[in-house]
Parts: C-alpha cells; structure tokens; sequence
C-alpha cells in the first residue's frame, strides 16, 4: 500500500472511529467504501477488520456497567458467529449487489417506521423470538461484506435502550461476529500483505473514544435516537451509491 493510500485509509478510519465512538457503529460503513475507492473492496473489508474489531471491544469494556440492561445477547450473539462465518466464504464466490439491495430496503423501511411511529418497540417476547434471525443476518452481512451494522443497529435501537446499554449491545455483538471474521480471515491468509495498514489505523481508532463519548454524553435522549437513524440512513445512503451508482 503506497503512502498516499495509507493516508486515505487512516483519514476514513477516524470520520468513522468518531462515529462509531457516539452511536456504535459508523466505522465499516464509513471506513469501506472510502477505503475501496483507493484500494478495493476486498482490501477495504481485510484492512477495516483490525481497528474495527479493537474500537468494539474498547467501546464495549467502556460501557460494560450497562450489560445487565441488555436484552437477547447470548442468541443474538450465538447466531451471529453461525452467519459470520457462512458470510465469510461467501466472500470471494457471490455478488454483493443483491444482499446490499435488500438491506437498503429493510433500514430505509425501519427509518420511515421510526418518524412515522416513534413509539415503535419491539417487544421482549417477540425480540427472543427473532433475535436468531437477526444475529444470523447480522454475522452474514459481516463476515461476506464487513457491514453488519445497519442490521444490528435498527434491531437494538427498535428495543430503545437507554443510551450506554444500547452502546454495550451493538458493540458486544459487532465484538462477536468482528472476532469470527478476524479468525478466518488469518486461516484463509487473507491479511498476508496488508498486517502494516491493519496495524497502523487502531491508534487512530482508539484515539477517538473518548472524543467520540463525550459527544454522546451531550446529546439529549432524542438527539440520540436522531443520531442513529441519520447513521443508519447515511449508511446505506454510502452503501447504495457504491454499489449501484
């Protein structure tokens, strides 16, 4: 990777290192695609999966306190390793194009539900009865194009959390389905070659955590949920464009 690639690598890491670091996600949405401008989708994913899978864990050990409030983590969780690695050699042998397609569909959906009826919840009994799809989906998505936060973002925020449990969700899960994908990327050799860039963009990514929850600590309650839902509607907005323009 040249030097000027770097730069632009660890420009995307830190616009969404600090993103991630407010709502709980933003760095693979943020990070890939301008990653992939430069050097490809297939490098943008490998060379995301370093920092992104240490600022989750940071983020998570940070808000650890709020665990307890959590809901559906250990089936969330379970399916998300099952999904991450059925993505992971999906990889290198399917197109992107339709599982972005569908994913655009389901978030936009989500977004217009949350103005349209802002007291959406989903409630507990029917949140156990899903939660395995969605944490399937969820590691899919990750492990065959490193995005998983859309889908794990609108599912937690539809439980509406208070702030530092919601951050302890989506950040143990990406944590989950991240290590997974990590793991079989070093079996299948994947990081041969890109280990410099990988290594180098976590000091940008865990220098923006306290910046990052300072921000969040400020927001109101619904300045929180806004800030979410323009994540997830930039999100597959960058996604869309990427893909199909």
């Amino acid at each position: 990777m040249t030097g000027p690639e770097l730069l632009v690598v660890l420009c995307a890491v830190v616009v969404g290192a600090v993103l991630k670091s407010v709502t709980g996600m933003g760095l693979p949405i943020i990070g890939i695609p301008i990653i992939s401008l430069v050097v490809g989708v297939e490098d943008a994913v490998v060379v995301i999966a370093l920092p992104n899978l240490v600022l989750n864990a940071a983020l998570m050990f940070r808000e650890r306190s709020h665990l307890t409030e959590t809901r559906d983590l250990p089936m969330l969780a379970g399916a998300g390793i099952l999904g991450a690695v059925i993505g992971a050699f999906v990889l290198l042998r399917a197109p992107e194009e339709p599982i972005i397609a569908a994913l655009v569909a389901v978030v936009a959906i989500y977004v217009v539900l949350f103005f349209a009826a802002p007291s959406l919840t989903i409630d507990p009994t029917t949140s156990r009865r899903w939660a395995p799809a969605a944490g399937a989906t969820a590691g899919f998505l990750q492990g065959s194009i490193g995005i998983s936060g859309p889908v794990v973002a609108t599912w937690i925020h539809a439980y509406r959390l208070p702030r530092g449990a919601h951050i302890a969700s989506v950040t143990s899960l990406f944590l989950i389905t991240g290590v997974t994908q990590f793991v079989i990327l070093l079996g299948s050799g994947e990081m041969s070659g890109r280990w410099v860039a990988a290594l180098i963009s976590v000091i940008p990514a865990l220098a923006t955590v306290p910046f990052g929850a300072s921000l969040r600590d400020r927001l109101s309650s619904r300045g929180f949920d806004l800030a979410i839902v323009a994540t997830l509607s930039v999100s597959v907005g960058v996604l869309a464009i990427r893909t199909f323009a």
